[in-house]
């Protein structure tokens, strides 16, 4: 199979689980404990139907949307993630390029691979910066000035994380950071001679946001070790409503489910929320963002920009969920296949797909502009 190949989300699975070491490819497929959520996540979206409207004379189709003050031409987004240079030596430069290409808003993790500095030269779209609260307050305030100095327009901070979730895939390979792989896990490496030649082949792997604060040469990491010893799980409301003070600017909390908690990031300032779970990475059982997002938006939308992601694998979905209220949707995986897969070719195949999916899908829908999808486009079985 060749990217060109690639038509849909499962293609593109397909190549990156044929092409990358098995630790690594499940460190990005994997989840929580029995997975449940993680599959869940996608299911949600069959819960409801599209009910077209036709006879509309739709010729050309308007994707924009404005979300926390960002001009989007496309209403999906590239959520930050970690590690990325682990699935392919382009990561983060990879995906701020595809991104300034499409128009779309794209992030670098307080985990990313790449520095802020790095991918705001690359593009100049709108960009947000996933930022995890450490015990380490000096490294928290380090990362809010340099983000305000990179020009960063979002502050995203994560919420849901303030322990590692049991990602048993991990667990079995051995898989952290640097690599102390197991049998198993070595094995995997050996027989993806490619990933490996490419690897070593390019700078060193390195954590740029955290140097100077974080060593991981020094021994070996987990994610979910990372998230339990480093992050703060002190981290309350009050932390929160002073780090929006802090940054002055876009702030949006990603890992909001509840109505309670979203009406308290409007009561602090927040402009933006994520509906999501971590795309079941955290709290196997929980309940997915799109189950979730009409009764948020119900509650707070009037006053505060409500997005979600979490299984999003197709434009309907996407039209789902925007037609519930949500102002745009990230994408995750969904990029991250095809990154791991082809690079910057890949992710840019994937917005191609996504927009060409986009149109098509609102021309059948007869409407010419996202705000024209509402609550009576859908009907829940």
């Amino acid at each position: 199979m060749r990217l060109k190949h690639c038509l849909n989300f499962r293609d593109f699975r397909r190549l990156a689980k044929n092409r990358l070491p098995g630790p690594i490819f499940n460190y990005i497929d994997g989840a929580a404990d029995d997975e449940v959520t993680y599959r869940r996540n996608t299911a949600a979206f069959d819960t409801c139907d599209l009910v077209p409207n036709v006879l509309r004379g739709v010729t050309e189709v308007d994707l924009s949307v404005t979300v926390m003050g960002q001009k989007l031409a496309m209403p999906v987004y590239c959520s930050p993630t970690a590690l990325q240079r682990l699935f392919h030596h382009q990561g983060e430069r990879a995906v701020a390029a595809a991104a300034a290409r499409f128009g779309t808003m794209f992030g670098v993790s307080s985990l990313g691979t790449t520095s802020l500095e790095e991918a705001r030269r690359i593009s100049a779209t709108p960009q947000v910066y996933q930022f995890y609260f450490h015990k380490d307050r000096a490294l928290n305030r380090e990362m809010i000035t340099r983000a305000k100095k990179a020009g960063v327009e979002v502050m995203m901070l994560t919420v849901d994380s303030i322990t590692g979730g049991n990602r048993e895939r991990d667990k079995r390979t051995g898989f952290s950071i640097p690599f102390k792989l197991n049998l198993a896990g070595i094995t995997q490496f050996a027989i993806r001679p490619a990933w490996a030649f490419n690897y070593l082949t390019h700078e060193p792997f390195k954590l740029p946001q955290l140097d100077g604060h974080v060593d991981m040469g020094r021994g070996t990491m987990s994610i979910s070790r990372y998230f339990t010893d480093m992050l703060d799980p002190s981290l309350a409301w009050q932390d929160v409503a002073q780090m929006v003070d802090e940054w002055n600017g876009q702030f949006c909390l990603k890992g909001v489910m509840s109505v309670e908690d979203a009406k308290r990031a409007v009561e602090i300032g927040c402009t933006g929320i994520v509906l999501s779970n971590h795309g079941g990475r955290q709290l196997d059982g929980s309940r997915t963002a799109f189950e979730q997002l009409a009764e948020v938006v119900d509650a707070v939308g009037d006053r505060i920009d409500v997005l979600m992601d979490g299984g999003v694998q197709r434009g309907s979905h996407v039209l789902k969920a925007l037609s519930l209220g949500a102002k745009a949707v990230g994408l995750g995986r969904y990029y991250l296949f095809p990154l791991a897969a082809a690079g910057q070719a890949g992710v840019e195949h994937a917005l191609e797909l996504m927009r060409t999916e986009l149109e098509r899908d609102m021309k059948l829908m007869g409407c010419t502009s996202i705000d024209q999808l509402t609550h009576d486009n859908l009907r829940f079985r």
